[in-house]
């Protein structure tokens, strides 16, 4: 990719064209991904993504799966913004008059990228958990009543059934707003650090040489199916390489817990149990949801990016004055 000048409004708005069309196509693998990861050993609901989203409409209907999906569509704008925008900053700050970046360089400019991107992305995160991961535990609540009914003669007629409280964001917002500040919505800062940090590393550098590989000449856009497929392998790989930090992430920022699940007090105390409890495979779950989700993601990205679509836009915008 040639590190050429793009405007911060064009860079702005193919960022966030990208996010929206993206987390539309794969919202439902994301809410597979997790409860997948929320769930342990103690009472597990799912089996498997197709599992998970068969059950998921099953017991909360089509939409269902698209639980949370309204702060994502509202805050993945910004976030894909920053985060691609943030790249192009970098690189071209970290090159030396035009010159190809080193692999180090490379590495770097995507270290700043996920660094910039937590300010939106965290409390984004935090919110999207908590909505997503509210069948999980509301099913899971019911099970455990129909299993005490079925247990207890004396509990039939006298336990009243699990009814479910929807809750927003807005709600969940100003809950932790009112409890605990502005230091609420940015629970589990440090460990979506500890994810996004070296996704950035590995996937911007990835997706770079990749994609000059498809170029025939360096002043020349790749070829459309070039950049897709380059955002798709080096979106999923960094996902897959990231995804302890991933479940560790998610289980820290998740407020309510279902029956029998462990809380943890920091990265390494849900570093330790989780190990100790559910074993070192349990740092893999959900790790080929997360593939699944980001390689269109950031493949759907790449290609909006590359297109130019808001450049195409902004071009317009003078003729429609004049």
């Amino acid at each position: 990719m040639a590190d050429k000048q793009i405007s911060l409004p064009a860079k702005l708005i193919n960022g966030g064209i990208a996010g929206l069309i993206g987390v539309t196509c794969v919202f439902p693998i994301d809410l597979a991904k997790t409860r997948l990861q929320n769930q342990q050993n103690g009472q597990r609901m799912y089996t498997s993504m197709s599992d998970c989203l068969i059950k998921t409409i099953r017991s909360e209907g089509y939409f269902g799966m698209y639980r949370g999906a309204a702060v994502n569509l509202t805050l993945v704008t910004p976030e894909k913004a920053i985060k691609l925008a943030a790249n192009d900053f970098f690189r071209h700050h970290l090159s030396k008059d035009g010159k190809k970046l080193t692999l180090l360089r490379e590495m770097l400019a995507g270290c700043g990228a996920g660094t910039c991107q937590v300010i939106v992305t965290t409390p984004m995160e935090m919110l999207k958990i908590q909505l997503q991961d509210a069948g999980r535990i509301a099913a899971q609540k019911k099970l455990v009543a129909a299993q005490a009914q079925l247990s207890s003669s004396s509990a039939v007629g006298s336990a009243e059934p699990a009814v479910e409280r929807r809750t927003t964001a807005t709600q969940i917002t100003r809950e932790l707003l009112r409890s605990k500040g502005i230091a609420g919505l940015y629970k589990g800062l440090g460990a979506t650090l500890l994810r996004d940090v070296p996704f950035s590393i590995v996937y911007f550098p990835l997706f770079a040489n990749l994609n000059k590989l498809g170029q025939k000449d360096p002043n020349v856009k790749a070829p459309f199916y070039v950049s897709f497929l380059s955002g798709c392998v080096a979106g999923s790989t960094a996902a897959v390489a990231v995804n302890p930090c991933d479940v560790i992430k998610t289980r820290l920022q998740s407020l309510q817990r279902g029956v029998n699940e462990d809380t943890y007090s920091g990265i390494l105390d849900c570093t330790k149990k989780i190990w100790q409890k559910e074993g070192p495979m349990a740092f893999l779950k959900g790790a080929y949801c997360r593939a699944l989700v980001i390689a269109p993601l950031f493949g759907i990205a790449q290609v909006v990016y590359f297109i130019g679509i808001a450049e195409f836009l902004l071009d317009m915008l003078p003729k429609h004055r004049a």
